[in-house]
C-alpha cells in the first residue's frame, strides 16, 4: 500500500507539473514524467519504493483499456479487423525486423536482437491515446489507425510473454505444464466463452439488479469491481489484465450502461494513469544519461527515426492520404510500457545483458517524455515547409446568406445552380484547392477550406444562416462538421447527403433528420422508367415507385432503431422485404388496371 505521506507527494508533484506544463501548452503527460524525474530517485529522492508504486498504477492502464472497449462496440470492431490484422500486424512485423537488424548489425546475438526489436516496435497505449484524445484526434483517419495498431500490439502482447521463457529454456514446456500450445488453447476457449456467455449472461444481469438500488456509489463500486474482476479472471488463464478489461468493456459497449459506466470511472482512470507516468519518469535510470549520454541519445533517435519511416510508409500503403501517413508515423514512433516488463524478463533470464536492458529502458522512457515534443515538431514542420502556400481557408466575403453549402461536387453544384436560378445567395465551401481552382473558372463564387472546422464555419456566417447543406464527399468530415453545426449553430437547419445507409445512419446519430441518400432519387427514377418500359402506365409506375419509397424509408427508421443490435438488423431487413412483396401483390390488379 502507498502511505499517506507518499500519496500527498505524488498529489502535489503532479498537481505543480502537470499545471505548469498546461500553463506552456505542454503535454500533461510529458507534466507527469517530469513530476516523476524530481521526486524520483535520481531527483530529490523523495519517494522511496518506486516499485510498489509502479504496480498501483498499473491499474490506471487497465481501466483505460476498459473504456475503450466501451467506445468500440462489437459492429465497429469487426468493420475494424482489416485494419487491425493487416496494418497493426504489418507495423509490428516491418518494425521489429527493421530494428532487429540493425540490433544484430551492432553486434547482438540473433535471439537478442529478435527480442531488441520486437519490444521497440511496439508503442505505449496510454501515450498515444492521451496525446490524440487531448488534440481531439482520435476520430481523424490516423487517430483511427493508430488505435488498430495499438490494439493489434496489445494482442500481440501474449503470445510474445508465452514464447520468451521457450528461448530461455531452449524449447521448455510451458511455465504452467504442458506444452505451449496447451496454453494457448485455453486461452482461445476462454476467450471465446467470455466473448459468447460472459456479457449477456454474467455481467448485463449483474449491473441491471445493481441499477435498481438506485444508489450512485454502490453503481460506482459495481463499476470498479467488473474491471477488477475480469482483470483477474484474464490473469488467471495468462491474459494480460488489459486485454481482459478491454474485452469486458467491448461486451457492455452496446449495453444500456455504456455512458454511466463511462462517467464512473473516468476519474479513477485519469488519476491512476497520470500516477503511472509519475513512475516512468521515477524509474529512470538517469546514471547512465551521464555515463553513456551520447549512446543514449543514438539509440533513442535511431529507433525513433526508424519507427516514423517505416509507419509513414505503411500508412500510405494502407491508403492514408499523404498528411495522415506522416501524421500516424509521428504518432507512434515512441516506444511503450510493454518494454519495460519484455527487457526486464530477458535480462533475468538472461537473453539480454543487463547494461543493455538498461540502456534499452531508459531510452523508451525518452521517447515517451519527447512523444508531445515530437507531434509539435510535426506541426511545425509541416506548417512551415510541407503545408501549401495558402491560407487555412479563403477570405469570405462578409455578408449575410442563407444557405451554405459544405462540398462543391456534383452534388452541392446541382443545388448551386438551383438557387442561382433563383437568385438566392449562398456561399459555397471546399477542401480541394484544385477543386476550388476548376470550379472558380467557370464564374463560381466558392471558398476554401475544411467546413469541419468551427472557425471555417463562423466565417461562412452560420451563425446568421439558415440551412447549412452537407455535400462531402468523405463521410467522416460530413459526420464531424454535422456534429460541430448541431452543437455550435442549433438554429442552424441542416439537410445531409448520406452515400449510404451507414451514412445516414451516423448522421442520425448527429441529429440530422434531412437526409437525402446521393443515388436514392436517381435509382427511384431509373426504375420508374423500367416499368414503362416493361409496359406500365406512366401514372401506375410513379404509384408503385412512391410506394416503394415511403416503405424503404419506414425500413430506414426501423432499422436505425436497431443498428447495433446484428441480429435484430436482419430481422428487420427480411419483414421489411416481406411486408414490401406482399404490398406489390396485394396492388397489383388495380396498380396496372
Amino acid at each position: 500500500m502507498i502511505s499517506l505521506a507518499e500519496t500527498a507527494i505524488l498529489l502535489a508533484a503532479a498537481v505543480i507539473a502537470v499545471s505548469l506544463f498546461r500553463f506552456l501548452r505542454l503535454s500533461s503527460i510529458l507534466g507527469y514524467v517530469a513530476a516523476g524525474l524530481v521526486i524520483g530517485p535520481w531527483g530529490l529522492n523523495l519517494v522511496g519504493d518506486v516499485d510498489r508504486i509502479t504496480n498501483a498504477s498499473q491499474f490506471g492502464i487497465v481501466l483505460l483499456l476498459f473504456i475503450i472497449g466501451l467506445e468500440l462496440q462489437p459492429t465497429r470492431l469487426w468493420v475494424m479487423r482489416r485494419t487491425v490484422f493487416g496494418l497493426g500486424a504489418a507495423q509490428v512485423v516491418l518494425c521489429a525486423v527493421l530494428l532487429g537488424a540493425v540490433a544484430w548489425s551492432l553486434g547482438l546475438a540473433p535471439v537478442p536482437a529478435g527480442i531488441v526489436g520486437l519490444g521497440l516496435s511496439l508503442s505505449s497505449t496510454p501515450l498515444v491515446l492521451q496525446l490524440l484524445a487531448e488534440r481531439g484526434q482520435l476520430k481523424t483517419q490516423h487517430g483511427r489507425a493508430a488505435f488498430a495498431i495499438l490494439l493489434f500490439q496489445d494482442l500481440a502482447v501474449l503470445p510474445v510473454l508465452a514464447i520468451l521463457p521457450l528461448l530461455a529454456g531452449g524449447g521448455a514446456p510451458h511455465p504452467a505444464g504442458g506444452a505451449w500450445w496447451t496454453g494457448l488453447l485455453k486461452l482461445l476457449v476462454v476467450i471465446a466463452g467470455v466473448i459468447v456467455g460472459g456479457g449477456r449472461l454474467v455481467l448485463r444481469p449483474a449491473l441491471r439488479i445493481v441499477a435498481r438500488v438506485q444508489v450512485s456509489e454502490v453503481f460506482t463500486a459495481a463499476a470498479l469491481l467488473t474491471v477488477i474482476a475480469t482483470a483477474l479472471v484474464a490473469n488467471q488463464v495468462g491474459l494480460s489484465a488489459s486485454l481482459g478489461a478491454f474485452l469486458a468493456g467491448v461486451l457492455l459497449a452496446d449495453s444500456e450502461f455504456r455512458h454511466e459506466l463511462e462517467a464512473d470511472l473516468e476519474p479513477f482512470k485519469g488519476l491512476l494513469l497520470g500516477l503511472f507516468f509519475v513512475c516512468v519518469g521515477m524509474s529512470a535510470n538517469l546514471g547512465l544519461l551521464e555515463s553513456e549520454p551520447l549512446t543514449l541519445l543514438a539509440v533513442t533517435i535511431g529507433f525513433l527515426g526508424i519507427k516514423i519511416l517505416a509507419i509513414a510508409a505503411l500508412g500510405r500503403f494502407g491508403r492514408c492520404r499523404g498528411d495522415e501517413a506522416w501524421k500516424l508515423g509521428f504518432t507512434l514512433p515512441t516506444g511503450g510500457e510493454f518494454a519495460f516488463v519484455l527487457f526486464t524478463l530477458a535480462a533475468r533470464q538472461r537473453l539480454l545483458d543487463a547494461r543493455t536492458a538498461d540502456l534499452l529502458v531508459l531510452a523508451v522512457t525518452l521517447s515517451m517524455m519527447l512523444a508531445p515534443l515530437l507531434l509539435l515538431a510535426e506541426e511545425a514542420v509541416r506548417a512551415r515547409w510541407l503545408a501549401p502556400a495558402q491560407a487555412p481557408y479563403d477570405a469570405i466575403d462578409e455578408r449575410d446568406t442563407p444557405v451554405i453549402i459544405a462540398g462543391f461536387g456534383r452534388f452541392g453544384q446541382i443545388v448551386a445552380r438551383i438557387l442561382q436560378v433563383k437568385r438566392l445567395a449562398f456561399t459555397a465551401l471546399d477542401s480541394s484547392q484544385t477543386h476550388v481552382d476548376f470550379v472558380r473558372r467557370f464564374g463560381n463564387k466558392v471558398y476554401y477550406g475544411d467546413a469541419s472546422r468551427l472557425d471555417l464555419l463562423r466565417a461562412a456566417g452560420a451563425a446568421n444562416a439558415r440551412v447549412l447543406v452537407l455535400a462531402l464527399d468523405d463521410v467522416e468530415a460530413s459526420v464531424r462538421t454535422a456534429v460541430l453545426a448541431r452543437e455550435q449553430f442549433p438554429n442552424l437547419k441542416v439537410l445531409a447527403r448520406a452515400r449510404n445507409r451507414q451514412h445516414a445512419f451516423a448522421l442520425m446519430d448527429a441529429g440530422v433528420t434531412v437526409i437525402v441518400r446521393e443515388t436514392y432519387g436517381s435509382s427511384l427514377e431509373m426504375a420508374g422508367r423500367v416499368l414503362e418500359a416493361l409496359g406500365s402506365t406512366a401514372t401506375a409506375a410513379r404509384e408503385a415507385v412512391r410506394r416503394f419509397r415511403v416503405h424503404d424509408e419506414a425500413t430506414l427508421a426501423a432499422q436505425y432503431a436497431v443498428k447495433e443490435d446484428e441480429d435484430k438488423f436482419r430481422a428487420t431487413t427480411v419483414e421489411a422485404a416481406k411486408q414490401l412483396e406482399k404490398l406489390f401483390e396485394a396492388d397489383e390488379k388495380p396498380a396496372d388496371g
